[in-house]
């Protein structure tokens, strides 16, 4: 099989939103409606940086457009489309099957249509870009938080984190936490009906300590965060707390939604989750105050966590 018979076994289905898709030199995107703007985010994944080497290539064909697609639930974007840049050190049709077919799983979930890309021979990588439309006056931003609004955040954080830790240990790992690490959740649902009810918005994706700076970088605010209000799960909240907060505010991978809003939508906030089944959790306050500060049982605390980044020492 070479590498059109690749394409053409794994990544071709017909399209029915774009003008376009696999086939040509470039895809064609349909119109948008008046008054929508496009979205676009590029994530890339690459072995043994960002998956482990024998991961199952299901939950891999899964992540690799999960990540993206949270990209657009930051923004309140609907998805519309995606292209699929693969790079293979070899050619194993068993791999590939299972990769597609936790790809196309999760993009039929959210209508996304696969309409180009590119594959190649080399180290393994995975680089998916993501087209989705949001109303333009609509979409969720970092930079327009307001003083005074709560801070809250989507799920619970550490769990993808911890998993990692154990796996990369070799110790057992449960279930559910390796779920929250191989086949992370977008929250397209919340974040359209977040349009609304948010001020700023961005995804968790390197841990919370870092992400929430960048929102205060952006909004030029400050904030302040109840550690004692993180959302976990059982399985950290039976670690020491120190360990607990290390997982949950810098352990990265989790691709929930943070988010500000104004103080008098948290009856809204807390009828969405119910409806969505998702939870939604207020972990503190913006501020004029620049600075991020932490608190535990009413106490300041001092922590120098901050969130992943692939260029530091």
């Amino acid at each position: 099989m070479g590498e059109f018979d690749l394409i053409a076994r794994y990544f071709l289905r017909p399209c029915h939103d774009a003008a376009l898709g696999v086939g040509d030199d470039c895809a064609l995107l349909g119109s948008l409606a008046e008054g929508m703007q496009w979205a676009v985010s590029t994530d890339m994944l690459v072995a043994g940086r960002h998956f482990l080497p024998h991961v199952d290539p299901q939950a891999l064909g899964h992540k690799a457009l999960a990540v993206n697609l949270s990209d657009l639930a930051a923004m309140g974007a609907r998805p519309r489309a995606l292209t699929l840049a693969l790079a293979l050190p070899d050619l194993d049709e068993s791999w590939l099957a299972g990769f597609a077919e936790g790809l196309w799983a999760l993009a039929n979930q959210h209508g996304c249509e696969l309409i180009g890309g590119d594959t190649t021979r080399g180290p393994l990588n995975i680089c998916i870009t993501v087209f989705g439309e949001v109303p333009a006056q609509l979409a969720l931003r970092r930079s327009t938080a307001k003083a005074g609004d709560d801070v809250w955040v989507s799920g619970t954080l550490g769990d993808a984190a911890w998993a990692l830790a154990q796996l990369q240990a070799s110790r057992p790992v449960s279930a559910d936490a390796r779920a929250r690490l191989e086949r992370p959740t977008p929250r397209i649902e919340l974040g359209l009906r977040l349009r609304t009810l948010a001020h700023a918005c961005m995804d968790v994706s390197d841990g919370l300590a870092g992400d929430l700076r960048h929102i205060l970088k952006a909004s030029q605010l400050g904030a302040t965060v109840n550690l004692d209000a993180l959302p976990l799960s059982d399985e950290l909240l039976a670690l020491p707390l120190e360990e607990q907060w290390k997982l949950a505010l810098s352990g990265g991978d989790d691709y929930e939604l943070l988010l500000t809003a104004p103080v008098h939508h948290r009856s809204a906030l807390a009828a969405l989750a119910e409806e969505l089944n998702t939870p939604l959790t207020r972990i503190g306050s913006m501020s004029a105050e620049q600075g991020l500060r932490w608190l535990s049982a009413g106490q300041a605390v001092t922590l120098s966590l901050r969130g992943y980044d692939h260029f530091s020492p």
